[in-house]
């Protein structure tokens, strides 16, 4: 089976050439999807920024010497950000802290409702208790709308293990967040 054509390849040579315009739009175009996923994985804007602006920068670095063909940059650069993530987590567990820092309210903003933050805040709490490698699953494949294959290739694991995992994670939220569901409040949900 052949792979893909990259469609990043232009843009990648480009940058790789030191392309001004082309920098600009690399980053536009990918720094917005991978501090998503920094912020979903890590719950925190700061680290998250941190992290998207590592890969980013490693992005750079690569580009004159990216070899098209192995994988899609995009699934590359996803790859590096994951990476970034796990260390930072890593690091998190290492220092353990007696009290944890205060955090910002990640939840959607006040003007939408009490109870549409509520939800948001529990939602990505929910998504905060899944295991990395299930949370990675569904960060890649629903918040980031890769497809299977791309997140299989980015988590560096066949199809099948991405969507056992991705099975194992919508379950555990589907049960942390059962109460959510559509007439489970009042009793009609089971």
């Amino acid at each position: 089976m052949a792979a893909s054509a990259d469609p990043d390849e232009d843009l990648v040579r480009r940058v790789g050439r030191g392309d001004p315009a082309a920098i600009q739009a690399m980053v536009s175009r990918k720094l917005p999807r991978v501090l998503n996923l920094a912020n979903r994985m890590l719950g925190d804007a700061a680290e998250a920024e941190d992290v998207a602006q590592d890969a980013m920068l490693r992005a750079w670095k690569q580009a004159p010497r990216w070899s098209f063909g192995q994988a899609k940059f995009d699934t590359w650069l996803h790859r590096v950000a994951l990476n970034l993530c796990y260390d930072r987590l890593r690091r998190r567990r290492e220092i353990a802290t007696e009290t944890p820092p205060d955090r910002p309210d990640e939840g959607p903003a006040p003007d939408r409702g009490l109870l549409a933050a509520e939800t948001g805040v529990r939602v990505d709490a929910a998504l905060r208790r899944l295991p990395d490698r299930q949370r990675e699953a569904v960060v890649l494949c629903h918040y980031q709308e890769m497809t299977n294959i791309d997140a299989a290739a980015a988590m560096e694991i066949s199809v099948e293990a991405l969507e056992s995992l991705l099975s194992r994670g919508r379950r555990a939220l589907r049960q942390a967040l059962a109460d959510l569901a559509p007439g489970a409040r009042n009793g009609e949900w089971g």
